[in-house]
């Protein structure tokens, strides 16, 4: 049996108005995808692997449609080449927006069904923070979404996807998937399943799972910074028995609704100006302070600088801020070379939008690791160590840190450009303060543009009714 293999995997905020271009992604093609590590569990007796494309950037601004065209033309080329086929796995993420484009997901998955035809077993993994449609769930046999945020399963979730895959062309026995759209969305830092409610909640989805003809459940907490129609929480369930798979889902939702008011910050949060207060009072170490607005991860464009701004007017000592997109700062610190001093204008290189922050700072270290997209530099001002990044990129895991020398552990504060912290920052904060920041994914959602989203949704209306209603995948009906 041939199962194709491929996808186009990423996150976008709609309030941001830097596209995203082909450059921004990485993509993996034919063998080259059947030989990285993020598809290496892809092996099964009696299955042949087909691989096309699969597409991933770090989350950003909507993706432009001449990069989406170009990635979805060359998938489905690579799809029709390996045709006839018996299963195809996508690895998507499911809240990608397209310049011009509803449901960019709901568009790939479907011209993907034209070409392989209905008798094709489709399965899909997804992030939780994805958003869904009835144009998504009628293409697929087979879904599953993480269950954990900060994402520590990811690649159990894309087992999960491509065992079910594996079982139904092996079994014959094709499977279905029923939906709820539940009208809450919230961002993922009040939603994190290492606090409550979300722990318990995710807690029971297993259970769910070992009830008969229920395969997988999935509860789906939405993209919020996403002004289109189809965002919103939703409950998901694959399953091969209707009756099981209506129970289920409909319990899901309920429960996502029930806990709708009691969601809450993990860390210590409030305005910037607090959590500095609170950060300089505290004798602990390291403080890790989430800049929590242009979170890269999140879709943020990651080059503001008014956290900067804000630790020099403090005269801050033993800080480290990591990091700060700035290609053009990156560049005039490789032109001066290390040790050199000049003033440079810091952050604001993206989005007109962003905050600058003009000081005068030493070069310490130059990282030239081939690619200019590539390259860092590390500058100090003052007491403030800050890295800056030739590319939008995170600063979540140790090696971040020292592969300059910098170890995390010892520094007083470590500024990141983060929501919930990942899983390598969350266990040395001591404490973790997370700073209401601004920028395009702000956590005052009730304030965001909503002129595209399907009301009432909890919280930016409040006072209404819900009663789950099933929803179920056309291919079931029809089978």
């Amino acid at each position: 049996m041939k199962i194709a293999v491929g996808g186009i995997h990423t996150e976008c905020s709609t309030s941001s108005p830097v596209l995203m271009k082909v450059e921004d992604f990485r993509v993996f093609r034919g063998p080259d995808l059947l030989g990285a590590d993020y598809f290496s569990f892809l092996n099964a007796d009696g299955i042949d692997h087909l691989p096309l494309l699969h597409a991933r950037a770090v989350p950003g601004g909507p993706v432009s449609r001449a990069a989406y065209d170009a990635f979805k033309s060359e998938f489905l080329e690579r799809l029709k080449a390996s045709l006839p086929m018996d299963g195809l796995y996508l690895a998507m993420h499911g809240a990608m927006n397209v310049e011009g484009m509803d449901d960019a997901e709901g568009d790939w998955i479907s011209a993907a069904r034209a070409v392989v035809g209905d008798h094709v077993v489709i399965a899909a993994s997804y992030d939780l923070h994805g958003n869904v449609s009835q144009k998504i769930i009628d293409q697929l046999d087979i879904f599953a979404a993480y269950r954990t945020a900060p994402h520590i399963d990811v690649r159990e979730t894309m087992v999960r996807a491509w065992s079910m895959l594996v079982a139904a062309l092996k079994s014959g026995t094709r499977p279905g998937i029923a939906w709820v759209p539940v009208p809450v969305l919230l961002p993922g830092e009040r939603t994190s399943t290492e606090d409550e409610p979300a722990r318990s909640l995710y807690a029971t989805l297993p259970e769910h799972d070992k009830t008969d003809g229920v395969l997988d459940a999935n509860l789906m907490i939405g993209y919020v910074w996403a002004d289109e129609p189809r965002a919103t929480a939703c409950a998901v369930v694959t399953a091969t028995d209707r009756q099981a798979a209506r129970t289920a889902v409909k319990a899901i939702a309920q429960s996502h609704w029930d806990a709708r008011e009691a969601f809450r910050f993990g860390p210590v949060t409030g305005p910037l100006d607090e959590m500095l207060e609170i950060a300089a009072k505290t004798e602990t170490r390291p403080i890790i302070l989430a800049d929590s607005g242009d979170n890269p991860t999140g879709g943020g464009v990651g080059d503001r600088g008014d956290v900067l701004q804000a630790l020099i007017e403090r005269g801050w000592q033993d800080a480290v801020v990591g990091g700060i997109c700035d290609p053009e700062g990156v560049a005039a610190c490789f032109a001066a070379g290390e040790g050199a001093e000049l003033t440079l204008t810091i952050g604001g290189r993206l989005d007109p939008a962003s905050p600058s922050v003009e000081t005068t700072v030493t070069v310490k270290q130059l990282d030239d690791p081939g690619p200019p997209e590539e390259r860092q530099a590390v500058v100090v001002t003052g007491g403030i160590t800050v890295i800056l990044a030739a590319r939008r990129r995170p600063y979540h895991n140790i090696a971040d840190f020292t592969r300059f020398g910098i170890e995390p552990e010892a520094v007083r504060l470590l500024v990141v450009k983060s929501g919930y912290l990942s899983p390598e920052l969350a266990p040395i904060s001591n404490p973790n303060l997370m700073a209401l920041t601004d920028g395009v994914i702000n956590q005052d959602i009730e304030a965001l543009p909503s002129s595209r989203r399907v009301q009432p949704i909890y919280p930016f209306v409040k006072g209404f009714d819900f009663t789950p209603e099933v929803r179920y995948s056309s291919r079931w009906q029809d089978s």
